[in-house]
Parts: C-alpha cells; structure tokens; sequence
C-alpha cells in the first residue's frame, strides 16, 4: 500500500516597496492578494491555498520606477521583479496605486513550501554535499562554488535536484525570495 502524500504547505508572497510606511504595505499587499483572487480564485492551487494555509509573508521589493535604461532595464527594482516573473512564466497579479500617479505598489505570488523551506529542500550544494557524503576536504571546496560552476560540475545531480523541488519555477522562486527581508 502506498504511503499517502501530505498536501505541500503553501504562502502568498508579496513585494511591495521599501518607501511606504508598514501599514500602506499591508495595505497595497491586500490589493494585490483580491485581485490573485478574483484571477486565480477558480485554480487548485488558490483554493488549495484559501482553505488550508492562508499564510501572508510581505517582502521589501525595493523601489519602484515605471522608466526603462537604454537596454530596456525597468529601473525600479519592483518592476524589474515583475518582469522576471512574466520571463519565468510566473502566476502573479499586482497592484499600482492611483494615490501614488498609479506606481506599481505590490506583486503577488503563491509558492509552495518547495521554494521557502530550506530545511526539508536544501541548497543545490548542500543537496550535492549530502549525495556525495563528501569529505570535510571537499565540503569547503563545495561551498566556495557558484551555483553555477556546480551545475557545470554535477548536471545530473541538478537534473534531480530540479525535479526534487518541483521544476525550473521553484528554483527561480527560491533564488528571488532568497536575500529579500521583510517589509
């Protein structure tokens, strides 16, 4: 008889910017969240969400800036982050505020549990680090990598490590949510 799986824990993410006070953060987020709602309101993965975990977690996403460099940057780090996301074919909404001459003021996510809990998912090279049950020689040569001098070295290993976290989606999710801080 198989074992059955239990459901992955999920959060909504947002990131809103650094420059308004807490409570318009809150605000903006709330936003954001009604229009995942009204969008993906009819989705597993929302429903799933709605009637099981209901976890907020808001992120400074930096400042937010409608204009583009000369290589079609958006120079707000907010709109840089939405445009990463439509580059991953990331499910998002997002809010702009018509009180702030309609700037982009929060970005919306669900991700599962894959993606924020580092404990159960490790790091590629902690994934790698444990496969291997490398030396304490080798562990410190390990750590001193870049992800992508890893990926160089053990691709199959990230083949399954990839699979391990539920595909690309979650690899790119965790990498943006990595260093980001609490709003």
């Amino acid at each position: 008889m198989e074992e059955e799986q239990k459901p992955l824990e999920l959060r909504m993410y947002f990131f809103v910017p650094y420059n308004i006070s807490p409570i318009q953060q809150a605000i903006q987020a709330g936003h954001a969240a009604v229009r995942y709602g009204r969008k993906f309101g009819e989705s597993e993965l929302f429903k799933e969400f709605a009637d099981s975990h209901e976890t907020f977690v808001i992120l400074n996403g930096g400042t937010t800036n409608d204009q583009r460099d000369f290589d079609g940057v958006a120079e707000g780090t907010l709109n840089q982050i939405a445009d990463q996301l439509v580059e991953n074919d990331i499910l998002f909404t997002y809010f702009r505020e018509p009180d702030l001459n309609n700037a982009l003021t929060a970005l919306c996510i669900i991700c599962d549990e894959r993606v924020f809990n580092r404990k159960d998912y490790q790091d590629f090279v902690d994934y790698i680090i444990n496969v291997q049950a490398t030396s304490a020689e080798n562990f410190v040569t390990l750590k001193m990598q870049t992800n992508e001098k890893l990926q160089e070295m053990f691709p199959e290993y990230y083949k399954e490590w990839v699979r391990f976290l539920g595909g690309l989606k979650n690899v790119f999710l965790r990498e943006l949510i990595r260093d980001k801080k609490l709003a």
